[in-house]
């Protein structure tokens, strides 16, 4: 071998590599092989592995070099906002670094085959080149329309997708410089040819009021307008109660009942009746009874499977069920009877539910209450709510009483309570943000939620011990790994965790919730904790809800916007009409898998799109404060900066590279960064003062300077 590596003495390993005969060899084998001098071995590395690097031999992780198909794994290529991207392989626990130039055109979601092209070596990640593209998952792309004099290009919103749309004037539907369109993919290109496409809905121009919370629902595929047969099944649907329908059901109709709810709320499912006496709360919750209207396997019912839940966007909602259903009949309008299923629970003064029953009922609602008056009638009550409530006071009273009681005992058993305020945005009527503040998270909001909470579990414990089919809501215990690394972590701060036999049990983290509470700690704390916990999700085995600390919960509280509670309530009512026989608990385990993951899907796929239309506006609102200055909290630490939460719960980063005077090096253990001549820190949960220095629209990202003078 020479020094100088030819491109022939190249071709030359290629060619022994795709010889039937060879067999995949280590370098020293290789040697032998081609009787290199020991002063030369080198030379012959570096020839291998700018093969490796062009993706024209492979290695297997053992270092043997071969035919780059005998070690190219399947996976799932995910792209980054800059050209490079990873290959998430099934059963590996890292994943594989894709360079920009070693993508092959492949798409954010592509199945790919891949090979390595450099090994781990414990600080480096494994690095790969994309041979092949096996499956596009991307088959529309929404983005913003760019036309020239000849063409047109389809600049993707996605900006995991760095390639824009070839689009012939023949195939953009006449769509105008600047609109918001759907293109359909006709060709995938490659990583020299641009893919083409074809646009086939034309969503408004981007200065039209909603226009970009349309493209981000479209973007994330969630169904808009319900098909054809989902309208003939509605017509046979009635607008009211009839009294053939009353029949066989409980009457409550002359309980005092309300439904307490958010102002803006048209799809109310849930209704609350309370007395007291002898020492016992006498609960009801009433809620719709969807699935009288929503029969299995009709049109309804599997549009409604499809969709999984309603997606709320601000300036919409997306429902789960049309409008008829979800604002009419099954709505728990105020002075309309509504068929209900009901969780009838009698409740002692120390929380536990002594007795309960599950029923068919009809109830009438009294007041649709809303939260900020509920809230000021327990707390700091106007005469004219007083007089307007008259009939209800003392109910709200027993409600205050009977939510404070049932708290404290899940906090006494260990149940955790993230209070991370949640953003409520203005809008005015071009679409534009006026104002961005903290949800109120107030005493009415809260006894709503403790009576939900009560009746998922109650319905749970019963379905488990019934041993019938059913579908729980599950949040498994935290990885040991993860929680030790937690531990480690909030020993900086003096605090520990007991930890049993590696593992950890809620009362331990609700403790230290309860320790940190106030602390400046508190923010920073909380964050590293939740991140350490693993997601919620639903399935058909009963494994309890870590999170509660509660051995069986389900989702059963809201028929109208979840898909599994309208799965569940379909197994109550047939339970309560005589049994589930064999054959029919056989048809529900044989689909409740499939619900489960769908379901779970489907809630993943609302929340991105929520977080995206929020993340969207709050950068539009805070365009206008371009170099005004606000204080905030550090929010999370990484090597390339910090994030700044500001009371109004915008969050924006400044950048490692704006910070000036000092060079900071990032310390993952602690969650800081600390200037190496200064010794200045940044850390989680730190109070700053910055300056909005830019907002990216498109990104949607604010950037922030730290302000000179804030020390």
């Amino acid at each position: 071998m020479s020094v100088e590596i030819t491109d022939s003495q190249k071709q030359m390993l290629v060619d022994l590599m795709n010889d039937r005969h060879y067999r995949p060899m280590k370098l020293k084998e290789l040697c032998v092989l081609l009787q290199v001098e020991k002063e030369r071995r080198e030379e012959l590395k570096t020839a291998l592995d700018m093969l490796v690097a062009e993706g024209k031999i492979g290695v297997s992780s053992h270092g043997k070099y071969g035919k780059p198909e005998l070690f190219s794994l399947t996976g799932v290529f995910t792209s980054s906002t800059r050209g490079f991207g990873f290959v998430q392989v099934e059963g590996r626990e890292q994943d594989i670094f894709i360079p920009p130039e070693a993508t092959n055109g492949a798409l954010h979601q592509d199945t790919v085959l891949v090979a390595i092209t450099s090994l781990s070596n414990g600080k480096k990640r494994e690095e790969g080149r994309i041979l092949k593209i096996l499956n596009h998952s991307v088959v529309q792309v929404v983005g913003t329309f760019q036309k020239n004099k000849n063409f047109g290009f389809v600049i993707p919103d996605n900006k995991r997708i760095q390639q824009d749309i070839f689009v012939e004037l023949q195939n953009s539907m006449n769509a105008r410089h600047g609109d918001k369109v759907i293109v359909k993919l006709t060709s995938y290109g490659n990583g020299h040819k641009n893919p083409e496409g074809t646009i086939t809905e034309i969503l408004g121009s981007i200065h039209d009021p909603g226009t970009d919370i349309l493209a981000i629902a479209k973007a994330f595929e969630i169904p808009m307008e319900f098909p054809g047969d989902v309208d003939q099944q509605l017509e046979t649907i009635p607008n009211e109660v009839s009294e053939n329908e009353r029949k066989g059901r409980i009457d409550l109709r002359s309980l005092p009942t309300v439904t307490i709810d958010g102002e803006d709320a048209k799809d109310l499912d849930d209704a609350i009746t309370i007395s007291y006496a002898d020492g016992i709360y006498h609960l009801g919750v009433h809620i719709a009874d969807v699935s009288h209207y929503v029969k299995e396997n009709s049109p309804l019912d599997e549009e409604a499977k499809k969709r999984g839940t309603s997606v709320y966007l601000i300036d919409r909602v997306i429902p789960m069920l049309p409008k008829k259903l979800s604002n009419g009949i099954c709505s728990l309008n105020a002075g309309c009877d509504r068929l209900a299923l009901s969780c009838l629970m009698d409740v002692d003064e120390k929380g536990n539910v002594i007795s309960h029953q599950i029923a068919e009922t009809v109830i009438r609602v009294n007041h649709r209450m809303t939260y900020t008056v509920v809230a000021s009638l327990l707390t700091d009550p106007k005469e004219e709510d007083q007089r307007a409530y008259e009939d209800m006071l003392p109910a709200f009273e027993q409600m205050k009483e009977l939510s404070a009681i049932l708290r404290k005992r899940r906090f006494s058993r260990g149940a955790i309570d993230f209070d991370f305020p949640e953003a409520k945005i203005i809008l005015d009527d071009r679409g534009r943000p006026t104002e961005i503040k903290p949800y109120d998270r107030n005493v009415a909001t809260k006894l709503i939620e403790d009576f939900m909470l009560l009746a998922n579990e109650t319905i749970a414990e019963e379905y488990f011990w019934l041993d019938l089919p059913f579908v729980y809501r599950i949040h498994e215990k935290p990885d040991p790994e993860r929680i030790r690394s937690f531990a480690a972590f909030i020993n900086n701060f003096g605090y520990s965790l007991h930890l049993s036999n590696g593992e950890i049990y809620p009362k331990e983290l609700q403790k230290l919730l309860e320790k940190i509470d106030g602390a400046e700690t508190e923010p920073l704390i909380s964050r590293i904790m939740l991140r350490s916990m693993r997601q919620a999700r639903y399935s058909p085995n009963n494994e309890g809800h870590f999170g509660l600390s509660a051995k069986y919960y389900s989702h059963f509280t809201s028929p109208i916007r979840r898909y599994p509670d309208l799965q569940i309530h379909r197994i109550i009512k047939e339970n309560l009409h005589g049994g589930l026989s064999d054959r029919r608990q056989e048809h529900y385990n044989g689909i409740l898998g499939t619900v489960c993951e769908q379901s779970s899907q489907t809630e993943r796929r609302a929340q991105e799109a929520e977080r995206e239309v929020e993340k969207r506006k709050k950068a539009q609102y805070m365009k206008r404060f371009i170099g005004k200055s606000f204080d905030g909290v550090i929010s999370g630490v990484t090597a390339h900066g910090f994030y700044v939460e500001l009371p109004n719960t915008v969050e924006g980063m400044v950048h490692i590279s704006n910070l000036f005077d000092d060079y900071f090096v990032y310390q993952e253990e602690k969650y800081q960064l600390i200037g190496e001549m200064t010794g200045r820190t940044y850390s989680l949960g730190q109070q700053v003062r910055v300056i909005v220095n830019d907002v990216d629209l498109e990104m949607k990202t604010i950037d922030f300077l730290v302000e000179p003078s804030f020390d």
